[in-house]
């Protein structure tokens, strides 16, 4: 049986209606083979279980074999729905209900998108892949329509990748009233990143640069520098700097390093999105 469905029973009840349901929501149908009622409703959970694919355990108790259980609950009709989220019951209802109904019901208590993907990126950034875990909180961000609490944790994240550009577009968009001491400690990091001196490399070749400004070699190394350090987007201003003055500049190894640049920041990133269009206005 799947992982989200179980058949309850007297040596398994303790687990799964009290243990598990400090884990994920755990919906108890309280049913009998005899009544009609009971059967008509039964796929309906059992194809929402299906659906959601683990969000919630569908736990079925027979009522005829398990009476210990129904009693225990107060089950006085059949069929009875009921939801427990750490160990107590939440909400529920009886009789056979169509699936619209039992929807709306369950979402109240189900993770909602941008929480699911939060859940992914949280090890990415526990592991600092930072990275790696930008696309996902992006995304939770967008989903939830810049929920203040995402808001921090996005800002969090490009600033640990040196986006401050970004970082401020999104902590200049989180209310008055959210402005905690997280969001404080935000501000701050934004100012220390900003103020942080680069990498030697870096400077050197920005001082090289000052010295032969229409150096295209050093010009190069230094977007790919960028690019390395976190900085894509002065790389990527700085290589549309010289495409515009040349679409084939270095027998194309302008264009690919942009693209390059461009498609390891993801096809859903702002800046990507940005430059690539760019880009391509130089090209057609």
């Amino acid at each position: 049986m799947p992982e989200y469905v179980v058949d309850v029973s007297l040596e398994n009840a303790q687990k799964i209606l009290i243990e598990e349901s400090h884990q994920r929501p755990v919906v108890v149908d309280f049913w009998s083979p005899r009544s009609e009622p009971c059967q008509a409703l039964m796929p309906i959970l059992e194809g929402l279980a299906a659906q959601y694919a683990g969000q919630f355990l569908l736990a079925k108790v027979n009522a005829e074999e398990l009476p210990q259980i129904t009693g225990q609950f107060g089950i006085s009709s059949l069929p009875t729905v009921m939801i427990i989220q750490n160990g107590q019951p939440v909400d529920g209802f009886q009789g056979a209900q169509a699936e619209p109904q039992v929807r709306e019901l369950l979402e109240k208590y189900l993770p909602k998108p941008w929480d699911l993907l939060l859940a992914k990126a949280t090890p990415m950034m526990e592991e600092n892949q930072w990275a790696e875990a930008l696309e996902l909180v992006r995304e939770a961000y967008d989903l939830s329509s810049g929920d203040a609490g995402i808001a921090k944790i996005l800002a969090k994240v490009q600033l640990e990748l040196n986006r401050c550009d970004d970082a401020e577009l999104v902590l200049s968009k989180i209310k008055m009233a959210e402005q905690d001491v997280a969001y404080e400690q935000l501000v701050a990091m934004l100012e220390l990143k900003r103020n942080a001196a680069k990498s030697p490399e870096i400077e050197a070749l920005e001082q090289q640069l000052v010295q032969e400004p229409e150096n295209t070699d050093l010009q190069l190394q230094l977007a790919v520098q960028y690019s390395q350090h976190n900085y894509p987007q002065d790389a990527l201003e700085l290589l549309l700097k010289m495409l515009r003055k040349d679409i084939n500049c270095k027998d194309g190894a302008v264009k690919k390093t942009a693209f390059d640049i461009i498609a390891t920041l993801g096809k859903s990133d702002p800046l990507a999105i940005k430059f690539q269009r760019q880009v391509f206005s130089l090209l057609y």
